[in-house]
Formats: structure tokens, C-alpha cells, sequence
């Protein structure tokens, strides 16, 4: 009943939104992206690459975006290493998780997320005959699920949260929840509060596993890293990441006063969302500093003042790893924060802004440790100057957050456990 209710409420939705879906396949090629596939329409290259090994079961793991496919970069390389009987699939919701999962693990393993619409899960479970499916984070698609339920799939959860924004709504409607968290096989959630929000949604099996994100490291140089390390070697690197609108030109605000505090300084801007770089570009263009685009970097050394643009994806975990101070975006306007343990892992020191509640637990963790500047708005300049003149506390800093990191470490192995486990009570069938 709980099922019908979800499907009709999706269906009168669909219909409801229809010409805006409709404007927006028209004018917007990421939304035309995969539209075939989502809808169930599974391409044929996928078809072929499951048939070339038909005889390894399948661990399908789903990771929305660029963030969750970070998250569980390490969870996959462990599952092929720990589990070679198996394959691991991933898949993906947007386009950006789509382009970094298949650089990351091969475009052979890598697929849309279909839509939570009955026959496009069911056409996908058909396809891809999953031994288990994994999620990352909150993904509770319900006919995902009922699917999985009707075949016999269990379903892992690694990495799972509910954060207190999303924490009202699931509670209002828990009852709606219950009935469709309760068939969850195993759920491995960040941390105590997350596993109490959970079982009070219905979830039986919820414990702690941690966070992986604790135990992604950027392993792997980007070019963008090598570029800056010749180009920018006289230069001090202001690398700020993951900027949403409005930060931009707050850090802007404040490029003349660090410019006093630090004559050698360059920055490193990377906007979070990649349909941003053009206007991040035209306000470079308006405010009239010196800046150029990571994507047309030539050969030339990186001045004193000049400003690069990080319009790429992928590149920005190992960029930190260059940086004198780092900060970290979706933090100064009101949208929850990004994560801070992509620089915490190098020794860097860390600054964010005062909005960071979906990162509640690693930032609580990395100022209960030193290892973390929360700054308001009017204090950004000031905050990160004193770390660019301050050697020491900045030194400080960067030593306590990457203990705190590493501290931490250790949710990916806990992950692999409970997938094995899980995919042996399965037999592998």
C-alpha cells in the first residue's frame, strides 16, 4: 500500500512538473544526458560488458555525485582487492559523478542511476543481476528497494547520514519510512546520531562504521597539481575549494588585504558546481584582477596577485595538497559546507565559514582537535592572513587536522567487512 501511495505521488508529480521537465531537456544538455538509460533503457555497451563475465556476481554500488564517487574511490579498489570473486558496478545520479566514476574506475563498470520509476529499477535488477547492492549515504529510493526485496538482494548502506536538515522531514513522516527502511540488510552509519536517527526510522541493523570519507586520500597527482607545483613555485597558494555563489566575491573582498599580508600570494579558485565556471569567470573578468583558467594554463609562471581558476573536475582533492591555506566553500552562505578533510589529509591548515551543519561530526572533531578555523563572514580576511603571517599556528593547525584525519581512519575496512559478510550469507548466487 505504502508502494502504490509512493508510485501514484510520483506519477501526479511527474505529470504536475511536466513542461518543466520538458523546457529543461530542451534547453540543457545535462538533463538529455542518460535520459534514455535513466528511464530504463539499459545501453547496450552495458549489456555487453556484464555478459563478457557473466560468471563473477555483481556488487552494484551507487554513488550520486562528484562527492559520493570520492567517498567510496577507496571501498571500490578494497572490494576488488578483498573480494576478486566479485564485480563491483557503480553508478552514478548526475553527470559530474558520471565523468569522475569513469576516470576513476573505467567506463566498462560505470552506469546512470535509473529513476525510481518501477520499470526502470526493475530493468536494471534484470540486467545487472546484483548479488548485493550498496548505497552511499542517504539513497532510499523505494521501487529500488522493493525490487531488491522481491529478488532477494541485500541491501548495504555504507557512509549513512541524517543531517539536521533533513532530520525533521524524515521524522515527520517516519511512518511512511518505516515499511521501507525496515528491509534494509545492513546500514553502517557515520556516526552514533546518524544510527540513532535511523533505527528511529525503522532501520533494525543501523550501527556506527564511520566515515569514509576519513580515509580518502588523494593518492593520485592531477596534472593541475604538477602544472602549479613548476608554474607557481614562487608562490604561496590561497586554495579555495568548492565555492558556491556569492563566496566568490567575498573572497575577492578580501584578495586586497591578504595581498598585504602576503605580497607572494596566489589563489587557487575552484567553484563547486561546474555550470558556475562562466560566471565565476565573468566576475574574475569584471572585478579586473589577474587571473587565467586552470583548462588554458600554458606555460607561463603564476604572478604574485594572480588568480586560477580550477574549471575542472577531479583535480581539486590533490591541488590542496599545494596549498600554504586552505578554504573550504559552501560555508559562508547558508548551504551546510563541504568537506574539510580533503585538505586536513596533507597538514594543510583548514578555514571555513560558520555554515557547516552537513559536516557536523568531522568539523565538531577537527576544532575539538585544533585542527580547524571556523570564521564568520567580516573575519575571512582576517582569519586566513593571520595564518599566512603566523608560520606557527598555521603549522599547528594543518599537524592537528591531519591527526584528527587519520585518527578516524578505518571506515572502509569495516565497510568491506559488512559487504563480505553480507555477500556470503548470499553464496554469490
Amino acid at each position: 500500500m505504502i508502494l502504490l501511495l509512493y508510485n501514484l505521488m510520483l506519477l501526479a508529480g511527474l505529470l504536475v512538473s511536466a513542461p518543466w521537465w520538458l523546457w529543461r531537456l530542451a534547453t540543457t544538455e545535462k538533463y538529455r544526458e542518460g535520459l534514455r538509460a535513466r528511464l530504463g533503457g539499459v545501453p547496450a555497451g552495458l549489456l555487453r560488458s556484464l555478459d563478457a563475465e557473466r560468471g563473477r556476481p555483481v556488487i552494484w554500488l551507487h554513488a550520486v555525485s562528484v562527492g559520493e564517487v570520492l567517498a567510496v574511490s577507496r571501498l571500490v579498489s578494497e572490494l576488488d582487492g578483498n573480494l576478486p570473486e566479485f564485480r563491483v558496478m557503480v553508478s552514478t545520479t548526475t553527470r559530474t559523478g558520471q565523468a569522475l566514476a569513469r576516470e576513476r574506475f573505467g567506463a566498462g563498470r560505470v552506469f546512470y542511476c535509473p529513476l525510481d520509476l518501477p520499470w526502470a529499477t526493475g530493468a536494471y535488477l534484470r540486467a545487472v543481476r546484483p548479488a548485493v547492492l550498496v548505497l552511499a549515504e542517504t539513497e532510499f529510493w523505494p521501487n529500488l528497494l522493493a525490487g531488491c526485496g522481491r529478488r532477494g538482494v541485500p541491501v548495504v548502506v555504507v557512509n549513512a547520514r541524517i543531517s539536521d536538515r533533513s532530520w525533521p522531514r524524515y521524522r515527520a513522516i517516519r511512518g511512511l519510512w518505516r515499511p521501507i527502511l525496515r528491509k534494509l540488510t545492513a546500514v553502517l552509519a557515520q556516526t552514533e546520531v546518524d544510527a540513532e536517527r535511523l533505527r528511529a526510522l525503522g532501520v533494525e541493523r543501523a550501527m556506527v562504521g564511520g566515515n569514509l570519507k576519513f580515509d580518502v586520500r588523494a593518492t593520485v597527482e592531477a596534472e593541475a597539481t604538477r602544472l602549479l607545483r613548476v608554474q607557481a613555485a614562487g608562490r604561496r597558494l590561497l586554495v579555495a575549494g568548492s565555492t558556491l555563489d556569492g563566496e566568490e566575491a567575498m573572497l575577492l573582498g578580501a584578495w586586497p588585504e591578504l595581498m598585504r599580508a602576503e605580497p607572494e600570494l596566489a589563489m587557487v579558485l575552484a567553484p563547486r558546481h561546474p555550470e558556475r565556471f562562466g560566471a565565476v569567470a565573468e566576475l574574475l573578468e569584471r572585478v579586473g584582477v589577474v587571473w587565467r583558467r586552470r583548462s588554458e594554463m600554458g606555460g607561463a609562471e603564476v604572478a604574485p596577485g594572480e588568480i586560477v581558476l580550477l574549471d575542472t573536475i577531479g583535480e581539486l582533492a590533490s591541488v590542496y595538497g599545494l596549498a600554504a591555506v586552505a578554504f573550504v566553500g559552501g560555508s559562508l552562505v547558508a548551504a551546510g559546507g563541504h568537506n574539510p578533510l580533503e585538505p586536513a589529509q596533507f597538514g594543510v591548515p583548514v578555514v571555513m565559514g560558520e555554515s557547516w551543519e552537513n559536516f557536523r561530526a568531522i568539523v565538531e572533531e577537527m576544532v575539538a582537535g585544533g585542527g580547524l578555523l571556523v570564521v564568520s563572514r567580516e573575519g575571512l580576511a582576517a582569519g586566513i592572513a593571520g595564518l599566512l603571517t603566523d608560520e606557527h599556528a598555521a603549522r599547528e593547525l594543518g599537524e592537528a587536522g591531519k591527526r584528527v584525519f587519520e585518527h578516524e581512519a578505518g571506515a572502509t575496512a569495516r565497510a568491506v567487512e559488512t559487504i563480505a559478510e553480507v555477500a556470503a550469507e548470499r553464496g554469490g548466487q
